[in-house]
């Protein structure tokens, strides 16, 4: 389970104990307690003899985890293609889509979806001469927008 490791750094270090002495107190090993410190992870049982040697509750070293949710921005890319792309069985020269999508990935993009805009709309000539792609890539927190 997570563990708050800074609430048990910071008791340890109330307590002027070193890792050793909290090894000593809690009945654990050093490496659990250097383990623990280092990497945010304890079983039921550690926490418990830790919240034991500090007379807390083991609820004291819960991990407050906050949800984040993920945002978004999106873009659209149309691509053309003067010839028209053939709605039908016939086959046509379609655009490298690709190199296209690939070189939007490698600014952070992925496909969320391709419109047809012509056959949206009901135009049915059989041909449409575009395509959108509809892109989208997560916004990190701290980020300049581009």
């Amino acid at each position: 389970m997570i563990i708050d490791t800074q609430r048990i750094i910071t008791l340890r270090k109330e307590q002027a104990w070193s890792q050793e002495e909290l090894a000593l107190a809690s009945g654990l090993n050093i490496r659990t307690i250097q383990r623990i410190e280092s990497q945010g992870h304890a079983s039921l049982q550690s926490k418990k003899a830790i919240a034991a040697a500090f007379d807390v509750a083991i609820s004291t070293f819960d991990k407050q985890l906050t949800p984040s949710l993920k945002q978004y921005e999106f873009k659209t890319l149309t691509i053309e293609n003067n010839q028209g792309f053939l709605a039908g069985l016939k086959k046509s020269t379609l655009p490298d889509l690709a190199s296209i999508l690939n070189q939007q990935g490698l600014e952070g993009w992925s496909l969320v979806q391709i419109l047809t805009p012509d056959l949206a709309q009901g135009v049915h000539t059989g041909k449409t001469g575009q395509l959108v792609a509809v892109l989208q890539r997560e916004i990190h927190q701290g980020a300049a927008e581009c």
